[in-house]
Order: C-alpha cells, then structure tokens, then sequence
C-alpha cells in the first residue's frame, strides 16, 4: 500500500510537470496563431486531469477535517466513509480507527460490564443533568429504585453464573419496554435505578408497575432444563420544578424501595412526606390502618433489638458489646444535622448493635495482642456483613443493618466491604463510623493503649476527608468542644425511645 501511494505521489508530480511544459507550449502555440495542435490538447487534457486530481485531495481533506471536528466535538462514531487506498487513504484509516477506539473506550466508562446498562457513575450523572433541566424549565421528574427479591438465594441455590443470566435478563427487560427519554443504570449489586424525565410520581408508579408485572411473568433460561423466575421491589420518588434535588430523589427512592420490600416485597411503594390525605398509589390502605402498623412494627424492633442487645451484653467491648457511648454520639451528630426521626433511629440501633457481626469472628484473633496475619484480617472484615445479614433475618432492623455494612467505608474510599467513597456512603454509616474510631481510641485494646479526648479529636481531624466525613467530624468537635460525651443509658434501655434533644453530658467532676 505505501509502494502505491508513492507510486501515486510520483505520478501527481509527473503530472503537474508535464502539464506546466505542455501548457506552456500550448499557450505558445496558440499565441503564435497556430491553432491547437494535438500536443497542444494533450497539454489542456495534462491540465485538466491534474487540477481534478488535485482538486479530489483538498475535498477529501476537507471530510478528513470535518470528521475530526465532529469527534472533538464528542460525535462518537463519526468515520471517514469509503476510505482509500493510496497515500491519503491511510490517514482516512486511521481516523477512523480512533473513532472506533474512542467510542470502545467510552462505552467501557459508562456502561455496565454485565448487563450493559448504564453504570453508577453514568446514571447518577444523567440525574443531576435531568434535575437541573426539570428545575430549570419546572418540568416533572421521577426515579425509581429497582431490588431484586431474595437474589442471595438465587446465587446461594444455583451459583453465581445463574444470578448473573438474571441480572442480565431484568436489564434487557427494562432497556425493551421503557421509553427511549427513560434511563436505567445498575446502581449496584442487584439494585437498578430508572430515570423518568416527564414523569410524575404516579405515572411513574404506573411505569414501574408495569415493569414489575413484566418480570413476575418472566423466566429466565438458565440451562436445557432449568429456569428461574424472580420479582422485584420498586420504590420511587418524584416531584416538579424547584422542589426536586438529586440527593433527595435518591434518598427518598432507597427509602421507598425498602418501604416496598419491609411490606411483603414484589410490589411498588410510592415515596411521600406524612401526610394522610395523600394518596399512595401502591399501598392503599387506611391511616389508622397504617398508624397500627406502625405501632405493631415498632413493637417488633424493639423486641428484636432487645434480644440481640442481650446475646452481646456480656462480650467485651471490643468483641461486639452494646456501645451506648456510641448511640449518644451518633445521636447527638443527627439531631443537630437535623436528620428526621426514622433516621436518628436507625442509628442509635445501628450505633448499638454496629459489631454484633463479631460474635463470628473468633476470640482468638479479636484478642491477639499481635498484627493480625492476611487470612486473620480477611475474617475480621466480614464483621459488617455477619451484622447486616443478622439484623435483616431479625426483622423489623433491615435498614439499621445497611448502616451496619457500611459503617468501615472509608470518605475517600478503599475502606470495606463495598470501597463506597464519599456521600455514596450512608449518612448513618459515616456517623456510625466517627463514634466507633472515637470510642475506640478512648478504650483500652489488647494492642494498643488508649489515649485521651483531645488526642481522640486531633486523630479524628488528621483522618477527615480520608477515612472521616470532614463536616461530620466538624460537628463533633464542636458538639464536644468543651467537654467529652458521656453515654447516654436512657438510650440502651428504652429501645425506641429518642430524647427531644441531645447534648454533651457534663462528665461529673471527680
């Protein structure tokens, strides 16, 4: 091919020679009034192929040019069409060559390896696009938040391989029955998120009902003879104009979607403020109805609290045992933040019950007064699952239990079990998080000696923005300025029960 464009090159050269001699011969010829003779005409024809030579160049740079504006631009998947052969034909190639490899590159950033859908990152951006074009235009917006029921059976039963032919199943589903202005992304694990521009909060219940009924009549080949059938749980959050906030859409969403599985899963739970003339579109039952509810929950929760908070009260406090010190913290750190109520419960439970999961680590390794070795250190980090899955066969604790998994997240990531960073990490979580190191370094360990609150405090400042929430730690310091926080009993004997207020307890003199 390189012989050929210079072989081409050559012959353009020859060309534009030939044509300068016999065009100049030809104008001589003509000027002497000798008519045109035939070396003259093949001096005009030499011309003429050579401007149309010349000229067929500057068109196809001029493509060259325009594909490569319209890739700088972002225009994935813009090509040269019919690329040549010669000389000019190779850089024809290899822009096309970069648009192929652009647009690979891409897709591998924002899509999802398994179910080819949007991917976290990819989604939560599209959000925060369509929220400010909602507010700016005062437009409706919805999100609904998608989980599949009991998938830990489905994998725990017939493997991993099988749960991965379900996700992809749900996701193809999806991408085939919304519209094409609908979004859906993997938000993680066995969790979707669907963004519903134009969509208000009953419509888009309309929309995910739909969708849930599609997947209930759905089986999913996963061998010659063997398919799995499976539901899922849906809650949504929507509004209009300059109400709407991202973080709020997927709060109240999450919130929604565990609301839907709290009440029996396979069903759609539409978000909304209390409010009892509201109408809830998948839960229609009555207020009194839903206050008892309430109540007979709350009863459950305490009940299961209580048990679980007994099984551990005789451990050491660095085995698992009930840290109220750590309830007062964290909620003293929600109320000034002005969390609501639910939330502040869920993590005083959390805070109480945040190492329960250490009750399956053995003694031996929480209590080695030495570095613990690689396969010692894998068993401790599972602590935060074992308490997640206990507080979610307890029942009644399921959302406290999500605070517990990711109570050891780190703010700037590489903490575990998932590596979430920054405020993808729950706000209960982060809090948790602070109380725990706090309490932790106030206390004795069989590996290190405690220090003091002021030496506690500057430890908590040095790790901000790294391992801590740096506003959370802000409010802590300033919570606690002036003196420790002293544990708060009434917070471990009446489960359920928050104070009006929290402050920092005058620790009594000595």
């Amino acid at each position: 091919m390189q012989s050929t464009g210079v072989l081409l090159g050559l012959g353009a050269v020859v060309l534009i020679g030939l044509g300068v001699l016999t065009g100049s011969a030809t104008l001589s010829a003509i000027e002497a009034g000798g008519g045109l003779t035939v070396p003259a005409a093949w001096g005009l024809a030499t011309i003429a192929a050579t401007l149309a030579l010349v000229g067929l160049s500057i068109r196809r740079l001029r493509a060259l040019v325009r594909v490569a504006e319209r890739l700088a631009q972002g225009e994935l998947g813009a090509t040269v069409p019919k690329p040549g052969r010669d000389f000019l034909g190779k850089l024809e190639h290899s822009v096309n060559a970069v648009s192929a490899k652009l647009t690979e590159t891409h897709s591998a950033a924002t899509t999802d390896l398994l179910t080819q859908v949007s991917n976290r990152g990819t989604i939560l951006s599209l959000l925060f696009t369509e929220v400010d074009r909602a507010v700016r235009h005062g437009r409706p917006l919805s999100v609904a938040f998608v989980d599949l029921d009991h998938f830990k059976a489905i994998n725990d039963t017939h493997g991993h391989q099988v749960g991965d032919v379900v996700l992809r199943g749900v996701a193809d589903l999806f991408r085939a029955s919304l519209r094409h202005s609908d979004v859906v992304g993997r938000y993680g694990g066995e969790e979707f998120m669907v963004v519903l521009p134009e969509t208000g909060p009953e419509d888009a219940a309309e929309v995910a009902e739909k969708l849930r009924l599609l997947v209930q009549r759905q089986r999913f080949p996963v061998a010659a003879d063997l398919s799995v059938a499976v539901t899922i749980s849906i809650g949504i959050a929507g509004g209009q104009g300059k109400t709407l906030r991202a973080e709020s859409l997927v709060r109240d969403a999450d919130q929604a979607m565990y609301s839907a599985k709290s009440l029996g899963r396979n069903q759609t739970y539409v978000f909304a403020e209390p409010n009892d003339d509201s109408r809830v579109p998948s839960a229609p039952i009555s207020a009194a109805g839903r206050a008892r509810a309430h109540e007979v929950a709350a009863v459950a929760r305490q009940a299961a609290e209580a048990a679980l908070s007994e099984l551990i009260a005789p451990l050491p406090h660095y085995r698992g045992k009930p840290s109220v010190l750590i309830a007062t913290i964290g909620v003293a750190i929600g109320t000034d933040l002005g969390l609501p109520a639910n939330e502040i419960e869920r993590i005083r439970i959390a805070s109480l019950l945040h190492d329960i999961g250490k009750i399956a680590v053995p003694p031996q390794i929480l209590e080695k007064p030495t570095a613990l070795s690689t396969s010692e250190w894998d068993y401790v980090k599972q602590h935060p699952r074992i308490g997640q899955v206990i507080l979610d066969e307890a029942g009644g604790l399921l959302e406290a239990g999500k605070i517990i998994l990711h109570h050891h997240e780190r703010f700037g990531g590489h903490g575990y079990p998932h590596g979430l960073r920054g405020r993808d990490i729950p706000i209960g979580s982060r809090i948790v998080s602070i109380a725990d190191a706090y309490d932790a370094m106030i206390q004795d360990r069989p590996y290190k000696r405690a220090i003091d609150h002021a030496e506690a405090v500057a430890e908590l400042h040095r790790n901000a923005g790294t391992q801590f929430d740096p506003e959370l730690v802000a409010i802590f310091a300033r919570l606690f300025a002036e003196n420790p926080p002293v544990a708060d009993l009434g917070l471990l004997e009446r489960p359920g029960t928050l104070p009006t207020q929290v402050r920092p307890a005058r620790r009594a003199s000595a």
